[in-house]
């Protein structure tokens, strides 16, 4: 190579090396600092886009996980409310047993039969009462066939409660139905509340509707027999729900969990590994710098041979 001093060669090559060095310096200082191996397009425009996809449905799942965690709390308030349901059928019945002995004068049985009235009016305001979040649970607004009857087309949804956990809309893999049928006294057919029942004989509409006769009150005992059964399918088929509610919330902490490792293996920088790369390069970039003061110096070589 000529010695020369319009054009310092050695100095172009070791200031286009320091560049090179001091850029990928910077990368990993950057990866470093950060814990993203892909922290740019630039870095791997591929695994980028498939990072994004995979953040967008780990953010789903756990956003799936609170709605059946809050799925769960309005089944066990639901749940909760037909316990003290339970607890005044019970109470009814003990009444109608109490009504339908002949040890009680007519007065009595009145007296009785008020307190009879009462419990039905009290199963009526928890039921009426029961809320969660502003959804009325028990009065009859979320019964039907889930199938069927859900429409969430309006601003208020009506018919069965739809459960949405999954990441898609696509199957019924990604929502459940809360189907809950009426519980108030007048859908178990009991107290002066309840409705017409037809096709049946003038006994039987009265079934379950007063206690102040001996005979109104044996019949009284079928009747509550028949409301404690469905309220017993009902919360029957609650508690099923929510078995399958925490069995999917488990289901969907693994799947987040697992997501959330390849997601991991994509992204996140190993540290071990580009530390290595980043002493590399900075003692590249070091001897790089040496070398360009070094090769700036040169040229003064040639003042020697012109006498300088």
């Amino acid at each position: 190579m000529s010695l020369v001093i319009n054009h310092n060669l050695m100095a172009m090559n070791a200031s286009r090396n320091l560049s090179d060095h001091f850029g990928r310096l910077g990368v990993s200082t950057r990866r470093l600092s950060s814990g993203l191996r892909v922290g740019t397009a630039a870095d791997d425009a591929a695994g980028l886009a498939i990072r994004e996809l995979m953040r967008s449905e780990i953010s789903s799942l756990h956003q799936g996980i609170r709605n059946a965690s809050d799925a769960i709390s309005l089944i066990q308030t639901a749940d909760g409310a037909l316990q003290v349901i339970d607890e005044k059928l019970i109470r009814m019945k003990e009444l109608a047993m109490q009504a339908s002995t002949g040890t009680y004068n007519s007065d009595q049985r009145l007296i009785i039969d008020s307190e009879y009235q009462a419990m039905s009016s009290e199963i009526n305001r928890i039921a009426n009462a029961t809320d969660f979040n502003g959804i009325y649970l028990l009065n009859g607004n979320l019964s039907g066939e889930p199938a069927t009857d859900h429409n969430g087309a309006g601003i208020t949804s009506t018919g069965p409660l739809k459960i949405h956990f999954g990441t898609g809309n696509d199957s019924a893999e990604d929502y459940y139905y809360v189907a809950i049928q009426g519980s108030t006294s007048s859908a178990f057919g009991l107290g002066h509340d309840a409705g017409s029942k037809f096709g049946l004989t003038a006994e039987e509409q009265n079934a379950g509707k007063a206690i102040s006769t001996q005979a109104l009150a044996q019949s009284a005992m079928a009747a509550i027999n028949a409301a404690i059964i469905s309220k017993d399918k009902i919360r029957a088929n609650l508690g099923s729900m929510q078995n399958r509610l925490e069995n999917t919330i488990t289901n969907l902490e693994i799947q987040a969990e697992n997501m959330q490792a390849a997601e991991s293996r994509i992204s996140d920088v190993d540290v071990a590994q580009e530390m290595t790369e980043f002493v590399r390069n900075q003692i590249l970039t070091q001897s790089a710098v040496a070398m360009l003061a070094q090769a700036n110096s040169l040229p003064r070589m040639a003042m020697q041979l012109i006498g300088g």
